[in-house]
């Protein structure tokens, strides 16, 4: 029997293009520089997988997401001509990645979900990036698991076992739900029970990936709510 719900959070409960392009904007109308918005959010967001990557691998200690945000900023930030702004700007726009917003079924299908079950960030950010986050979009956690909770970045397998430990339930008693198939796939190998939400925008009009379901998981929605209705949750949400 399902018992917690583990969230995905970037991409899957937030939409963190929207976000960064809206901060980048107000960074590039500050100082007048004219650069590709949305490149510079994909830019970005490409150093994400590769950057967490030398951890899993050993090649280097952990350390928390908005380390390694700063760092890919520093990377790319010569191509967009954003070396030339202050300390000060370059770290409130590192941190963007705390003040994303949520889609529009989010705040609400969580709620619903929440009425019935655990709901959980088990996210690759840090806690204090999902708690920023979560206070800003109104994100009502039961818990914030994920990578600094459990020392390990998603898909590495342990991350799913250690996150289910964390809450003292069997991997089978625990659902991953992302839009993201290779997230759902490692979770499935650990035994986790899985859930894919289609994002279809998340990387705006010119997204390839992750448009269906790659495989038969244990089940497949177009948003929260219906998730919420196929796991018999209340209609009018928690509160």
């Amino acid at each position: 029997m399902i018992k917690a719900l583990l969230f995905d959070v970037f991409g899957t409960v937030v939409n963190w293009r929207s976000g960064v392009i809206r901060d980048a904007g107000l960074i590039a109308k500050k100082y007048k520089i004219n650069f590709d918005i949305e490149e510079f959010a994909d830019k970005w967001r490409a150093e994400y997988q590769p950057s967490m990557e030398k951890i899993r691998t050993g090649k280097r200690d952990f350390v928390k997401l908005d380390i390694l945000h700063l760092e890919n900023l520093d990377k790319i930030s010569n191509k967009f001509g954003l070396d030339i702004i202050s300390s000060v700007d370059k770290f409130w726009l590192n941190k963007s990645w705390h003040r994303l917003p949520p889609w529009s079924d989010s705040r609400e299908g969580l709620l619903r979900l929440k009425s019935k079950f655990i709901i959980g960030a088990q996210s690759n950010g840090n806690i204090s990036l999902i708690v920023n986050m979560s206070k800003i979009s109104k994100l009502y956690w039961d818990v914030i698991l994920g990578s600094e909770v459990v020392g390990h970045y998603k898909p590495e397998p342990i991350a799913y076992k250690k996150a289910c430990e964390k809450l003292d339930l069997k991997t089978e008693e625990c659902l991953m739900v992302a839009a993201h198939n290779d997230d759902l796939k490692a979770a499935a190998n650990e035994g986790l029970k899985t859930a894919f939400v289609l994002r279809s925008k998340e990387y705006g009009n010119k997204q390839v990936s992750d448009l269906n379901p790659s495989q038969d998981w244990d089940y497949v929605v177009n948003d929260f709510h219906e998730l919420a209705d196929k796991l018999g949750c209340n209609k009018e949400g928690y509160f």
